[in-house]
């Protein structure tokens, strides 16, 4: 019998709490509350995160976000910055101890990454993950050249078609993995370089030729419009079968809410938390 974790499909949220959302169940989960837990999320309005350890002015252009009225929040995960606009964003809250989950980060990703793996098949795409083979290129995701996350797969994401589907960033507290992760059902490579610093448009115009190559969308490699709920229902039968569990629906309690609420104002919702240096 397949074990049972939550399942929180929450729409679109703004940025401030969708972050929130995230860290009070990793909370609820470290204190024994309530099982594992799989979330999906959309953003309203487009927002740009930043890594748990970007500096936000040197990353990107927050007059660029602003003056296109974008949502900005930096993460408490590690990685670079992601635009969020048309995409299906996964949350996975799991105890570091779970039979199912590796101690190494890059093996969790891996278990991860089979859901994921999963749900692009069930929308007919043949993806597969991305694997550096040699040291050089091994070195070179230790040191990522672009603030962009799309410009290059890490360790174990999503490729189809040799471009990146899918990205993800991890992080380890209280004892429980918070992974989670943005995949694009559309792929608008104008506004994604617009938020972000170059010398020159001419190095601007350069970036995008590049992220042509290197990021897809769903929608773009399915060469027609895709549905929100068409996606979230792939990739959710995809972590069931990938990860070998069954998914119940879930709704926060008022109790819960409340957390929620309260590490949003405190948090993710402070100038102080976002623009820190």
């Amino acid at each position: 019998m397949s074990e049972k974790w939550l399942f929180i499909n929450s729409g679109p949220q703004s940025p401030s709490y969708n972050m929130a959302l995230d860290e009070a169940l990793l909370d609820l989960h470290s204190r024994g509350v309530i099982p594992p837990v799989i979330r999906f999320y959309e953003w309203n309005p487009p927002t740009l995160s930043i890594g748990y350890f970007q500096e936000a002015e040197k990353a990107v252009d927050l007059d660029s976000v602003r003056r296109q009225n974008f949502g900005f929040v930096r993460r408490p995960t590690g990685g670079r910055a992601v635009l969020h606009d048309r995409e299906l964003t996964y949350s996975v809250i799991v105890s570091e101890s779970h039979p199912l989950m590796p101690e190494s980060v890059t093996e969790a990703y891996r278990v991860i990454s089979a859901g994921l793996l999963q749900g692009f098949r069930n929308l007919g795409l043949d993806a597969e993950l991305a694997v550096p083979a040699g040291r050089e290129e091994r070195e070179a995701l230790r040191k990522p050249k672009s603030a962009v996350c799309f410009d290059a797969p890490s360790w174990y994401e999503l490729v189809v078609e040799g471009r990146k589907a899918a990205g993800s960033a991890q992080t380890r507290q209280k004892g429980v993995i918070l992974q989670h992760g943005a995949i694009p059902v559309g792929l608008d490579l104008d506004k994604l370089v617009s938020v972000f610093r170059f010398s020159s448009e001419e190095r601007r115009n350069e970036m995008k030729r590049k992220l042509e190559g290197k990021a897809v969308s769903i929608e773009g490699l399915l060469g027609r419009p895709v549905g929100m709920d068409v996606c979230a229902d792939a990739f959710r039968s995809g972590f069931q079968e990938g990860l070998g569990i069954e998914l119940e629906d879930y709704t926060p309690t008022a109790e819960q809410e409340t957390l929620i609420r309260r590490i949003e104002e405190e948090k993710y919702a402070s100038d102080l938390w976002n623009y820190r240096k």
